[in-house]
């Protein structure tokens, strides 16, 4: 009996060395300083909590973010090269047009004497229209001053001076008075056309066709009538109202025949087609 307990006593106490013998033990300067395991190196143990998103994930975001960016940098310049190529069409065609006022200028002084004599022979010739034309000159006249051919000339000069210095609100302010105030002068019908020159060269379009038109209506004899349908038409094109100004070009073409404005209505009606 004494031997049996002596036996089990024995099992007793060696069974917790036994169990204690199984536990592995780590190396310190292999693990992570601590009884237990260390967690998972691969990429289950950082990204497996599912509200981190990985890395191949992310960089496809950004590829994707770049790829609008560059998308919409080149539409941005598309835009600028179509505002740049509208504001050079915009400064050619404002140089054209100064060009083409600065040649009507050297040729307007020389010009000023025969139509000078064109005015007064279309001055008589609306006279002696008939009674309805005698009855607007009369009431075109009774609204404007005595006739003065000195001041009348002063005034016209120092009108057209100010275009010469490139004064256009000025200068059709200018011609605008003039025409209020002497409407028969031997110097209307230019003045009319230069009221038109000055609001093209301001950019008024409107004002310009309204001018041009006039010379024609009110002056039908005077030598700029030509020029003025033909500057009238060019309006008219700058407006878009491409049939109108087919219409008036080759009014010139057929009335004026020979003058440098059927030559270039000729010329513009070909590029209007």
């Amino acid at each position: 009996m004494r031997t049996c307990r002596r036996v089990v006593t024995v099992l007793a106490l060696s069974l917790p060395l036994a169990a204690w013998a199984q536990v592995p033990v780590q190396d310190g300067g292999t693990g992570n300083g601590s009884g237990y395991p260390a967690g998972g190196g691969g990429t289950s143990g950082a990204y497996a909590g599912g509200g981190v998103q990985t890395p191949s994930t992310a960089q496809g975001m950004l590829f994707s973010q770049l790829q609008q960016m560059q998308q919409e940098i080149a539409q941005l310049r598309g835009m600028l090269e179509v505002q740049q190529n509208d504001i050079q069409r915009l400064k050619q065609e404002s140089l054209e047009r100064y060009q083409d006022l600065d040649k009507r200028l050297s040729s307007g002084a020389a010009a000023g004497a025969a139509t000078t004599q064109n005015s007064q022979a279309a001055g008589a010739s609306n006279g002696a229209g008939g009674a309805s034309a005698g009855a607007g000159d009369a009431g075109a006249q009774a609204s404007g001053e005595p006739a003065d051919p000195a001041k009348e000339k002063l005034f016209y000069d120092a009108a057209f001076d100010l275009i010469k210095a490139k004064d256009f609100d000025k200068a059709s302010q200018a011609f605008a008075a003039f025409l209020r105030r002497y409407p028969n002068s031997q110097y209307a019908g230019n003045a009319q056309y230069w009221l038109g020159e000055v609001n093209l060269a301001k950019g008024d379009l409107q004002g310009a066709g309204q001018a041009f038109a006039k010379v024609s209506q009110a002056y039908p004899q005077h030598s700029k009538v030509p020029d003025s349908l033909y500057k009238l038409a060019d309006v008219e094109i700058r407006l878009g109202n491409n049939d109108k100004a087919k219409g008036i070009l080759q009014q010139v073409i057929a009335q004026y025949p020979g003058t440098s404005a059927a030559q270039l209505a000729q010329r513009d009606l070909q590029r209007i087609r």
